[in-house]
């Protein structure tokens, strides 16, 4: 007997205009499933599904998806992001940079840090989705640059006051799925949407992440570590959960 197999592909949805990527995932035996988070849209379906029958669920997405974006309006922040503008000032902590855009006829995008401006030259031929991605991208990666300086100093400080573990690189990247990670070999990774948050919330994400490089887990010794250098950590993870969506480029 034959059974096909579970594969994933590539669909769109169009809203307003803009193009949406939708995973569809052929993994069920039967019914179907789709979701949506701030960083995707899935649909799942039966893996015997024809291409009418996706073709019919993508349309029955795009308007669940149009309802929840009325309903959760970060949501569609998240996908149709700021509208960034040419000389719009951008504050990240206690810097601030001077957009400048520039849209021209080439295939990849590229930005720099000349003084307190960053240049973004863009392709003209992106829509307003890719766009606001594409800047979020190139933004993250110069601010990562202009504080990696101060934050690998802060982060090598705060380790010489605690743990004192053998650290091998400091990272910072755009990472929406999480604050920081640590690995065993002693990488410490930080998001530059921390960069957004006040220094004592920042102190304890770096506190975290370097209470892994003992603990790799999130055990009852873990936070025992965190506890005994910033006993009221707790208050710190509130301003997360709270102040999350705001956070970002």
């Amino acid at each position: 007997m034959f059974f096909p197999k579970k594969r994933t592909l590539k669909g769109l949805i169009h809203i307003d205009g803009v193009a949406l990527p939708v995973r569809v995932s052929l993994d069920l035996a039967g019914g179907h499933y789709y979701s949506l988070t701030a960083r995707r849209i899935t649909l799942r379906l039966p893996v015997t599904a024809t291409e009418s029958m996706i073709r019919e669920y993508l349309h029955v997405v795009q308007e669940w998806v149009k309802d929840q974006f009325e309903k959760q309006p970060a949501y569609r922040e998240a996908y149709f992001g700021k509208q960034f503008r040419n000389g719009e000032l951008l504050t990240v902590g206690d810097r601030k940079y001077v957009l400048s855009l520039a849209f021209k006829d080439r295939v990849t995008s590229s930005a720099r840090l000349v003084g307190d401006a960053i240049c973004l030259e863009l392709n003209e031929n992106l829509n307003s989705w890719q766009r606001t991605k594409t800047v979020k991208t190139l933004l993250s990666r110069i601010v990562a640059k202009d504080f990696q300086t101060e934050i690998a100093h802060r982060v090598m400080e705060m380790n010489a006051k605690t743990f004192q573990q053998p650290i091998r690189s400091i990272n910072l990247k755009y990472n929406h799925s999480n604050w920081g990670s640590c690995s065993n070999a002693g990488n410490v990774n930080l998001s530059t949407r921390l960069l957004f948050a006040p220094r004592e919330v920042q102190d304890y994400v770096i506190l975290h992440e370097l209470a892994h490089l003992i603990e790799m887990n999130h055990s009852d010794r873990f936070w025992a570590l965190v506890e005994r250098y910033m006993p009221n950590y707790q208050e710190a993870e509130k301003w997360l959960k709270t102040h999350r969506s705001k956070c970002d480029f």
